[in-house]
């Protein structure tokens, strides 16, 4: 590898495509908007049409497609369209995830299977499609939005389905990592603490939950959707060229705990 003599370029994405699901609001929409301000053609895919073509609608350079990510043959289908109208697939951003926060013994087999199903089933099934023209280029990022809860085995209230599901996206993304490394195409992990986003919104109405939530956060507040895209970002960029198979907390301190 050459010599770096430009570090602010390593961050660019001019001439990409990218691809994020659940990017019609929340995260998922500050990560569209931080990779097209870094250069990238970013496809916005939602469940909700209309809030991808809003976000899609204020990017220098978007599209929207509606995308029901439970839907393993219309995600083949959206990527194949992507890779063949563009010519390239160069990074991938799974965004998508549901929570079912209840006791372990009360809670439903069909809400557990609707979070397993949203969060590790779905990302394989866009990692794959994604992956199959990532191979083929010998090039490509891989982002998977994690969570702090795929790191620890508690929090303030029992969640059982949401831990197990963003566990697995963590040793998905080893497991990826270490399976296309050889091939050019690297394969990480974000794992954001609490944010306010329609996910947890209810949960912010207990203000006192609230409040042990920021007291156990060293650094005392909730994480921005933009700083976690700010991490995404640099995990999809060329400044992350060596960085492969990890998962970034963006959580204020709370892992350090």
């Amino acid at each position: 590898m050459a010599p770096v003599t430009d570090y602010a370029a390593l961050f660019r994405l001019d001439g990409r495509v990218a691809l994020v699901t659940g990017a019609g609001a929340g995260i998922g929409a500050a990560t569209a908007e931080a990779l097209a301000a870094a250069g990238a053609h970013v496809v916005v895919t939602d469940v909700d049409a209309a809030g991808a073509e809003r976000v899609a609608a204020g990017l220098a350079r978007g599209e929207a497609i509606p995308l029901d990510v439970s839907d393993e043959a219309r995600v083949q289908a959206v990527v194949d369209d992507v890779a063949a109208r563009h010519g390239r697939l160069d990074v991938l951003v799974n965004n998508v995830g549901a929570a079912a926060r209840a006791p372990t013994v009360e809670l439903e087999t069909e809400r557990w299977r609707r979070v397993l199903e949203l969060g590790p089933t779905a990302t394989f099934w866009c990692a794959r499609a994604a992956g199959r023209h990532m191979l083929a280029a010998g090039r490509g990022s891989v982002v998977n939005v994690a969570s702090i809860m795929g790191l620890v085995g508690s929090t303030f209230y029992p969640n059982v389905a949401y831990h197990s599901a963003k566990g697995a996206l963590v040793n998905m993304t080893r497991a990826l990592a270490c399976e296309w490394g050889p091939h050019g195409v690297r394969v990480n992990a974000v794992a954001p603490t609490f944010s306010r986003t329609a996910l947890t919104e209810q949960l912010f109405q207990d203000r006192e939950l609230e409040r042990q939530l920021l007291e156990f956060t060293p650094m005392r507040r909730f994480v921005e959707p933009s700083e976690v895209a700010s991490a995404i970002l640099f995990l999809a960029s060329d400044a992350a060229s060596m960085v492969t198979g990890t998962t970034l907390p963006v959580d204020g301190g709370w892992t350090a705990r």
